[in-house]
């Protein structure tokens, strides 16, 4: 795992692009420092502000270090441009502010402009991402809540506050939320705005098909490719839901809208039902072809086979090829296919063949037998054709570049 174990940690998309992070005097301050990390293995250039109160817990040096430039204090100081107070409008594609204090969310909201990290808000005209963090009660104040009411009322996207024990002891809702959520929100901010009123449909990771009471028959996914598809359907914009089978062990953004389910049998029914909503489906999920016959609800006993024993298997539902086909002309599909090929060139003619079978719109194969592809891994290896009769071999790169280029065939088909 790498980054905030996101599915999107690794995607170059955003590389030079432009952030502004304001850190304000929180306990939560050096948290700010993971994130600034975050963004900077993405090659995205942040510059920061930190305010007499950021100052007080962590130091302009520890973000200079770790790579931010400019780094701002203070209005009127001697070695920095008189016009630093603009420079961020001019430069920065967005502006977070996290940890954002209840004093820092008045002067947001009044548009003041009495220090630094105020001022560069206020001749801000970009997207701006606010991410609170404070004591329970200041929180739930309704002075706060108003404050917080005219920055959404005005355009500021507002990572809510999360809920738990925070520095001074109490419990409440009010503690800096999960950092892959202000992350992803950041990114969201920077990104086109292209699928915007889009529904999409994610299946995603593996099923597990019971044969007794503890034991199954599955596949080692881990749902990393359709989960950065999911991740990058919503950062443009899209309404996801993601029907997820077990073990997805990936930081999400806390809007999509996530549907855990275990086997064939269930995905297929939570996706029948969900299918007829939706404008645009993705089947990623390694759905298994078969499903063993139960031996029953206990734990099958060793000592009932000596001998060993053979399991039945039973065809499951093809979820890909039944929702392509009960579409309807407006909805589009994209499926995947796991292979064991020899060359790049079988997967391409299998893939092919997998898309006229599946009735997809768009069809991407991966080879599960080569290095950096398939199962586990954090990069593919991909054969994508589509009903166009685009066909290509895209060679090994991050899931998170191939799901955001995959998006792209999917909004051109």
């Amino acid at each position: 795992m790498s980054g905030l174990n996101t599915p999107v940690d690794l995607c170059t998309r955003f590389a030079n692009a432009r952030l502004h992070l304001g850190i304000c005097g929180s306990v939560a301050a050096y948290r700010a420092a993971d994130l600034l990390r975050a963004w900077r293995r993405m090659n995205i250039h942040v510059s920061a502000t930190l305010t007499r109160g950021a100052r007080q817990f962590v130091s302009p040096l520890l973000f200079a270090s770790l790579g931010a430039s400019p780094v701002y204090t203070d209005m009127f100081t001697p070695d920095q441009d008189v016009f630093a107070h603009l420079e961020p409008g001019q430069h920065a594609q967005a502006m977070i502010v996290a940890p954002a204090t209840a004093d820092t969310l008045r002067r947001l909201a009044q548009g003041a402009a009495d220090d630094m990290l105020a001022a560069q808000a206020l001749a801000f005209d970009g997207p701006l991402v606010i991410a609170p963090a404070m004591n329970p009660r200041m929180w739930a104040h309704a002075a706060t809540q108003a404050n917080v009411r005219i920055l959404a009322s005005r355009g500021a996207s507002i990572v809510q506050p999360d809920s738990g024990g925070t520095a001074c002891g109490d419990t409440g809702q009010g503690r800096l939320a999960p950092l892959h959520q202000i992350f992803l929100a950041a990114l969201h901010a920077l990104c086109p705005q292209d699928m915007v009123g889009k529904r999409v449909l994610v299946t995603l990771g593996p099923t597990r098909e019971q044969w007794d009471g503890v034991r199954y028959w599955s596949n080692p996914s881990s749902g990393r490719m359709g989960a950065a598809l999911a991740v990058c359907a919503w950062l443009r914009g899209a309404r996801v839901t993601a029907i997820t089978g077990p073990g997805l062990a990936l930081s999400l953004p806390g809007d999509l809208d996530l549907r855990p389910v275990c086997c064939a049998k269930e995905m297929f029914a939570v996706a029948r039902d969900l299918w007829p909503e939706m404008d645009l489906g993705i089947f990623v999920a390694a759905v298994a072809d078969f499903s063993p016959k139960p031996f029953g609800e206990k734990k099958f006993k060793k000592s009932s086979a000596p001998q060993g024993f053979s399991i039945d298997f039973l065809p499951n539902p093809d979820i890909l090829q039944t929702l392509a086909r009960e579409r309807t002309s407006a909805q589009k599909v994209l499926g995947f296919a796991a292979e064991s090929v020899d060359t790049p060139e079988d997967l391409l003619h299998l893939a092919r063949a997998k898309l006229e079978a599946k009735h997809a719109d768009i069809l991407a194969a991966n080879a599960i037998n080569m290095p950096g592809s398939g199962f586990g891994t954090e990069t593919n290896a991909l054969a994508v054709v589509d009903a166009r009769g685009r066909s290509e071999l895209w060679s090994t790169a991050s899931k998170a570049d191939m799901a955001w280029d995959l998006c792209t065939w999917l909004l051109q088909s």
